[in-house]
């Protein structure tokens, strides 16, 4: 038996296609909010600095909060599409795993990327 590999080809895609999917609406909800929350603390921050309820003493802490929560949200991205690369990894390789099988009869252990 033969690899079809236009099949193997659409196995690939389709497999990728589903965990990108479904993952980068993971992706846009976390990062709708948490890019309207450091907007909204922006605004809250200049305009405390524009009435001068923010003083020169206490401006840097407010824009180090601004920061953190840059910081944290681009941190929490990359974890995020690191999983989702590991997610299609894992299931790319299982296909091509289950494709050479089928066509040699061999078993083949499935090794995760981490």
């Amino acid at each position: 038996m033969t690899i079809n590999v236009d099949q193997l080809i659409a196995d690939i895609k389709n497999v990728s296609t589903r965990i990108i999917n479904s993952d980068i609406s993971t992706v846009r909800g976390f990062s709708d909010r948490q890019v309207k929350a450091i907007a909204l603390q922006a605004a809250y921050v200049a305009g405390g600095i524009t009435t001068g309820e923010i003083t020169d003493e206490t401006r840097d802490f407010f824009l180090d909060g601004i920061e953190d929560m840059a910081t944290n949200f681009v941190k929490t991205l990359r974890g995020i599409v690191s999983i989702t690369i590991e997610k299609i990894w894992n299931a790319v390789i299982g296909v091509i795993w289950q494709a050479i099988a089928s066509a040699t009869g061999i078993v083949i252990p499935i090794h995760s990327m981490s």
